[in-house]
């Protein structure tokens, strides 16, 4: 629907844009008072729809293996991404975790039947249940982001995602976000998206873990 409704309200815009030129051209003002008003209705329309479906969303929260669809075009879902392991430990390597490290593999899948499909400068991003927010602290490979790489049809990898999280957190989900310039600013008013204004997120739940000493 959202997809829909956009689309209609450029073409409407456009629509109405030749018209008021027609109208201001021809010196009729009742076409161009008209072109006004009918603009500035479905505007109105457009807009309370944009909110009032954003505020009754609610937040959806996966567990381990359940699927996040990301969306080419706000078509083809054909990536997805879900958690496929949480491990917490005090000690990663040679480091030491203010808190306690979050050790968290993500799995990036392609169902497309042909083409090679990746996600748009992916952010990670920790919520707990006092919507404090935290950043990783590295990923699998740190020479770039690992989880923009191309997934090939069908295909699928894993990359691991750490965070150090302190000790009185609770309820940590993780987000995942993708998409940059003109995607965001589209999503931002497209009704019903994850990234519109006010809508709810869909995260992953954090707290189905195995406890370790220490991680190499």
């Amino acid at each position: 629907m959202g997809l829909l409704m956009m689309m209609l309200t450029i073409g409407g815009l456009g629509m109405a844009f030749i018209l008021f030129v027609v109208a201001r051209w021809t010196e009729q003002a009742w076409l161009s008072k008209f072109v006004l008003g009918a603009v500035t209705v479905w505007l109105v329309f457009y807009t309370t729809m944009l909110l009032g479906v954003s505020l009754a969303s609610r937040e959806k929260t996966l567990g381990l293996n359940e699927a996040k669809e990301f969306c080419g075009f706000y078509i083809d879902c054909h990536l997805q991404a879900s958690v496929s392991t949480v491990r917490t430990a005090k000690q990663f390597g040679d480091k030491t975790a203010n808190g306690f490290f979050y050790i968290v593999k993500v799995k990036i899948s392609n169902d497309a039947i042909r083409v090679e499909l990746g996600l748009h400068d992916p952010k990670f991003e920790v919520v707990d249940k006092q919507m404090r927010t935290f950043k990783p602290i590295k990923f699998s490979d740190c020479s770039g982001n690992f989880f923009e790489q191309k997934v090939p049809a069908g295909g699928s990898f894993e990359g691991e995602v750490i965070f150090d999280l302190p000790t009185d957190v609770t309820n940590p989900r993780l987000d995942i976000s993708e998409g940059i310039g003109i995607d965001k600013v589209i999503e931002a008013v497209l009704i019903g998206d994850e990234d519109s204004i006010f809508h709810r997120r869909t995260r992953f739940k954090l707290t189905e873990q195995t406890q370790t000493a220490g991680v190499k």
